[in-house]
């Protein structure tokens, strides 16, 4: 076997035999004069779903007679003077149809009979030039007189086979599939819709509050304090400031700061980070969309979310019916309401508003709630909702009136003593927004934060930190306001029917895979050992003068030799006595 320059054989060793075919390909490419990479545009002038849908057998259209369309190969057929292959693109898959002399019309068929049929390989993408037709069988399909390789792949994808309707070596392991997002996309087309979805539900929930006239804005993800959430944050540090940061839990505080300043209603796509668990529901980043509007309350967002959320609906899935698992969620308006209360009575058969925090604590523990000394009121009354309704809660529905305890931005409520006015929207079992009559009270801030402190002092990680600029900010005067936070991970789930959060984020969090330490050779080059013995050491799985100098030098003398022979490397074996000087410097 030749190698060319840019691979040594020590380079192959640890690939496997489709990795190194496919690198003898590029290299014998480049031996061809074809640059298997080239920098030029490519003059797509079609999708496949275009040819599929244009091409009539009764009327031609001239477009169909001059097709230009690229794409990644994923199957072929090799039948001689005449193959078969099958392209994807962006939008679908389409035959193609490769003739021998069409390709080579003159005397040279290299292009067909070496690089064809030799050097391309699934995986591969390519331009095709050609026109469209229905062979034989039926299928429409692409003649191809020219093709271009436009990237050549040197790792193979996983080949996943179809016969009589059923699917065979899918790839399917999630931890896979999430880990190689660019694998899964192109051998599981399908996922791109749930993807689509996503992009489509925030096109519609954008369109909506613009023509509401609200502000698309920005506002810090560093911060100098987290606030408007409770959860614990991730740290940062600012070199040049000396200074510790924090990643933004929320960005309420930052909006409502521009309500201060005299915006009557602003909205942001956030890219949030709390820094807790990860499971089918949660990501340390995720994203929500939080709204701000003054001069409204809390009743009035109630119907703006049932407003926008059916029609986004309507906008992602042609209908306000979308199907959830075994479960018809129908979105039209108007949606149940329970106050927290009501929703825990109803569940529970337990009237828990007139509960102490003793009480509470005793209730939670026989209803099986895992509570712990740490915990506040609030946090209790969370704990026996989120753990004895929310999950019960499969229709849309508006939860209302939380404890006073729960909410330390909200605003108090008009007409029930130690509630506020605040709600949740719980859909197919989670909680998929949360809003508040915006409590613009300065000194009534004040005290909540000083109590969420006292919190923190108890042990909770997830206690409000209190925030100096925010309340200089709302002293100056902030008009009555209603806000909204919109989990998009959760809605795009719900609008995809997707049962885990990692199947509407591109890339989601993922536990760091166990790699091999990448070693340099030169640790041992430093003892005398030639380079390329060097190399073999590590290639080994020797990759630390602690685990040479603890070697049996025999029995690495052999190893040494034996992988020497089996990979071809063509070097002088080392001697007992050099092995034994290695193992002993």
């Amino acid at each position: 076997m030749y190698f060319c320059e840019k691979y040594s054989k020590m380079d192959y060793i640890g690939l496997n035999e489709q990795e190194i075919i496919r690198r003898e390909a590029l290299k014998e490419l480049r031996n061809l004069g074809i640059n298997p990479y080239p920098a030029a545009e490519y003059p797509v002038n079609m999708h496949t779903i275009d040819v599929l849908e244009k091409f009539s057998d009764a009327d031609m259209s001239k477009d169909l007679e001059n097709v230009c369309i690229a794409g990644r190969i994923m199957s072929r057929r090799i039948m001689g003077n005449a193959s078969f292959a099958e392209l994807q693109d962006d939008s679908g898959r389409i035959q193609l149809y490769f003739k021998r002399d069409d390709i080579c019309p003159g005397d040279d068929k290299t292009m067909y009979n070496v690089v064809f049929k030799k050097l391309l390989d699934i995986g591969d993408i390519i331009g095709v030039k050609g026109y469209a037709f229905r062979t034989q069988m039926g299928e429409i399909s692409v003649h191809v007189k020219e093709f271009t390789i436009l990237s050549k792949s040197l790792h193979p994808l996983p080949v996943v086979k179809e016969k009589d309707g059923k699917i065979y070596d899918a790839f399917s392991d999630p931890e896979q599939r999430y880990r190689n997002r660019s694998m899964d996309l192109i051998v599981n087309p399908h996922v791109k819709e749930a993807f689509v979805k996503r992009t489509q539900l925030t096109n519609s929930m954008r369109s909506f509050l613009n023509n509401k006239g609200y502000l698309e804005v920005e506002t810090p993800i560093l911060q100098p304090l987290y606030g408007g959430a409770a959860a614990r944050p991730f740290k940062t540090f600012h070199n040049t400031h000396s200074q510790e940061l924090y990643l933004r839990i929320a960005n309420e505080l930052y909006l409502k700061r521009l309500i201060v300043g005299g915006f009557d209603g602003v909205y942001e796509f956030s890219k949030d980070f709390r820094n807790e668990g990860m499971d089918r529901f949660h990501n340390p980043e995720f994203t929500q969309m939080e709204l701000y509007v003054a001069y409204k309350d809390y009743n009035w967002m109630m119907d703006l979310v049932e407003e926008m959320v059916e029609k986004i609906a309507v906008d992602v899935n042609g209908s306000t019916v979308v199907r959830v698992g075994d479960n018809d969620i129908d979105f039209k308006r108007p949606w149940k309401r329970y106050t927290m209360f009501e929703a825990i009575e109803h569940f529970t058969g337990i009237d828990i508003s007139k509960m102490n925090e003793a009480e509470l604590f005793k209730t939670a523990k026989s209803l099986n709630v895992e509570v712990d000394d740490s915990m506040g009121k609030g946090k209790l009354i969370d704990e026996i909702f989120g753990e004895c309704c929310e999950h019960k809660l499969i229709q849309p529905t508006f939860i209302t009136d939380y404890p006073i305890e729960m909410s330390p931005l909200a605003k108090k409520h008009r007409s029930v003593e130690g509630l506020v006015e605040r709600f949740e929207a719980v859909c197919n079992g989670k909680e998929i927004c949360n809003a508040y009559s915006e409590l613009n009270d300065p000194i009534d801030q004040r005290e909540r934060f000083e109590q969420q402190l006292l919190l923190a002092k108890r042990g909770d990680e997830e206690a409000m930190m209190l925030d100096e600029d925010f309340l200089k900010a709302i002293e100056i005067g902030m008009p009555p306001t209603a806000g909204l936070g919109m989990g998009i991970d959760r809605l795009a789930m719900i609008m995809t029917n997707s049962v885990s959060i990692q199947d509407v984020l591109f890339f989601p969090q993922m536990r760091q895979e166990k790699r091999s330490e990448v070693v340099n050779e030169s640790i041992f080059v430093d003892l005398g050992i030639d380079e390329d013995w060097a190399k073999v050491l590590i290639k080994a799985g020797i990759t630390s003068v602690e685990q040479l100098r603890e070697s049996n030098s025999n029995k690495l003398h052999q190893i040494l030799c034996g992988f020497n022979k089996k990979h071809k490397l063509g070097l002088k074996n080392p001697t007992q006595e050099q092995v034994a000087e290695w193992v002993n410097y």
